[in-house]
């Protein structure tokens, strides 16, 4: 795999089954979604200043935006990171892969993949470019 994109989404991929994590950033002791996208944008030669100390409900679009715009351009496709509202005042970060998305389900308590359509609307997207 040689484009950005590609290498985000075999990396999130690569993360299904690890257990689910709040503020987790290593896959060996858990992830939860930013932990997630953490890797991902790793993979596809991103590095960006992780935040921490959040809630696992809540989250201001504004915050996520002024961290991710500055380093992807918008858009969507293989390996995007994608912002979705799964619940009111809720926000979540997803990869986009071949059929689906990866995601950290703190409800099953694991890093999952969901196929077919997104299940919860779309905030904003992020390519990872290459």
């Amino acid at each position: 795999m040689s484009g950005a994109g590609e290498r985000a989404a075999a990396a999130a991929l690569a993360l299904v089954g690890t257990r689910f994590r709040l503020h987790g950033r290593d896959p060996a002791h858990g992830l939860d979604c930013v932990g997630v996208a953490a890797v991902a944008l790793a993979a596809a030669g991103h590095r960006v200043a992780v935040p921490s100390g959040y809630a696992l409900r809540g989250g201001d679009v504004g915050q996520v935006t002024a961290l991710l715009d500055p380093v992807l351009a918008r858009g969507e496709g293989l390996g995007a990171l994608l912002l979705v509202r799964p619940g009111a005042g809720q926000l979540h970060l997803v990869v986009g892969v071949e059929g689906g998305v990866v995601h950290a389900d703190a409800g099953l308590r694991r890093v999952v993949m969901r196929p077919g359509a997104l299940a919860w609307p779309l905030v904003a997207a992020w390519r990872m470019g290459g």
